[in-house]
Protein backbone atom coordinates (compact mmCIF):
# COMPACT_ATOMS: atom_id res chain seq x y z
CA UNK A 1 0.00 0.00 0.00
CA UNK A 2 1.44 3.36 -1.06
CA UNK A 3 1.47 6.32 1.30
CA UNK A 4 2.42 8.62 -1.59
CA UNK A 5 0.11 11.67 -1.69
CA UNK A 6 -2.40 11.54 -4.54
CA UNK A 7 -2.64 14.28 -7.15
CA UNK A 8 -6.02 15.96 -7.30
CA UNK A 9 -7.30 18.40 -9.87
CA UNK A 10 -9.07 21.47 -8.47
CA UNK A 11 -10.50 24.53 -10.14
CA UNK A 12 -9.98 27.91 -8.54
CA UNK A 13 -11.34 31.03 -10.20
CA UNK A 14 -11.64 29.28 -13.54
CA UNK A 15 -8.13 27.80 -13.60
CA UNK A 16 -7.28 24.17 -12.99
CA UNK A 17 -4.50 23.21 -10.59
CA UNK A 18 -2.95 19.85 -9.77
CA UNK A 19 -2.48 19.53 -6.02
CA UNK A 20 -0.80 16.70 -4.13
CA UNK A 21 -2.14 15.80 -0.74
CA UNK A 22 -3.15 12.95 1.50
CA UNK A 23 -6.77 14.03 2.00
CA UNK A 24 -8.65 14.81 -1.25
CA UNK A 25 -11.75 15.99 0.62
CA UNK A 26 -9.69 18.52 2.56
CA UNK A 27 -7.96 19.75 -0.60
CA UNK A 28 -11.35 20.19 -2.30
CA UNK A 29 -12.67 22.07 0.73
CA UNK A 30 -9.70 24.45 0.80
CA UNK A 31 -9.85 25.02 -2.97
CA UNK A 32 -13.59 25.74 -2.79
CA UNK A 33 -12.99 28.19 0.06
CA UNK A 34 -10.31 30.07 -1.90
CA UNK A 35 -12.47 30.06 -5.03
CA UNK A 36 -15.41 31.42 -3.05
CA UNK A 37 -13.31 34.18 -1.51
CA UNK A 38 -11.98 35.18 -4.93
CA UNK A 39 -15.47 35.25 -6.44
CA UNK A 40 -16.80 37.22 -3.47
CA UNK A 41 -14.07 39.82 -3.95
CA UNK A 42 -14.64 39.90 -7.71
CA UNK A 43 -18.28 40.78 -7.04
CA UNK A 44 -17.26 43.72 -4.85
CA UNK A 45 -14.70 45.16 -7.28
CA UNK A 46 -15.78 47.23 -10.25
CA UNK A 47 -12.79 45.98 -12.25
CA UNK A 48 -9.97 43.63 -11.50
CA UNK A 49 -7.62 41.28 -13.24
CA UNK A 50 -7.32 37.72 -11.97
CA UNK A 51 -3.88 38.62 -10.61
CA UNK A 52 -5.22 41.61 -8.69
CA UNK A 53 -8.10 39.55 -7.33
CA UNK A 54 -5.68 36.77 -6.29
CA UNK A 55 -3.39 39.23 -4.50
CA UNK A 56 -6.24 40.99 -2.70
CA UNK A 57 -7.76 37.62 -1.77
CA UNK A 58 -4.38 36.54 -0.40
CA UNK A 59 -4.26 39.70 1.71
CA UNK A 60 -7.80 39.07 2.99
CA UNK A 61 -6.98 35.44 3.84
CA UNK A 62 -3.77 36.49 5.59
CA UNK A 63 -5.81 39.04 7.56
CA UNK A 64 -8.25 36.26 8.58
CA UNK A 65 -5.32 34.09 9.65
CA UNK A 66 -3.67 36.87 11.68
CA UNK A 67 -6.96 37.76 13.41
CA UNK A 68 -7.62 34.11 14.24
CA UNK A 69 -4.08 33.70 15.54
CA UNK A 70 -4.45 36.80 17.72
CA UNK A 71 -7.80 35.52 19.04
CA UNK A 72 -6.25 32.13 19.81
CA UNK A 73 -3.41 33.79 21.74
CA UNK A 74 -5.94 35.90 23.66
CA UNK A 75 -8.01 32.83 24.53
CA UNK A 76 -4.92 30.85 25.55
CA UNK A 77 -3.84 33.67 27.86
CA UNK A 78 -7.34 33.89 29.32
CA UNK A 79 -7.42 30.12 29.84
CA UNK A 80 -4.02 30.14 31.59
CA UNK A 81 -5.19 32.94 33.89
CA UNK A 82 -8.40 31.08 34.74
CA UNK A 83 -6.43 27.89 35.41
CA UNK A 84 -4.13 29.81 37.78
CA UNK A 85 -7.13 31.29 39.62
CA UNK A 86 -8.77 27.88 39.90
CA UNK A 87 -5.51 26.36 41.14
CA UNK A 88 -5.21 29.08 43.81
CA UNK A 89 -8.87 28.66 44.81
CA UNK A 90 -8.48 24.90 45.05
CA UNK A 91 -5.31 25.33 47.08
CA UNK A 92 -7.15 27.69 49.43
CA UNK A 93 -10.02 25.22 49.82
CA UNK A 94 -7.65 22.34 50.54
CA UNK A 95 -5.41 24.43 52.76
CA UNK A 96 -2.33 23.99 50.55
CA UNK A 97 -1.17 27.58 50.77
Amino acid sequence: MSSEPKTLSVTIFGSEYKIKGADPAYIQEVAAYVDGKMRELEGRLSTGTPTKIAILTSMNLADELFRQRDELRRLETELRERAKRLDRALGDCLGDT
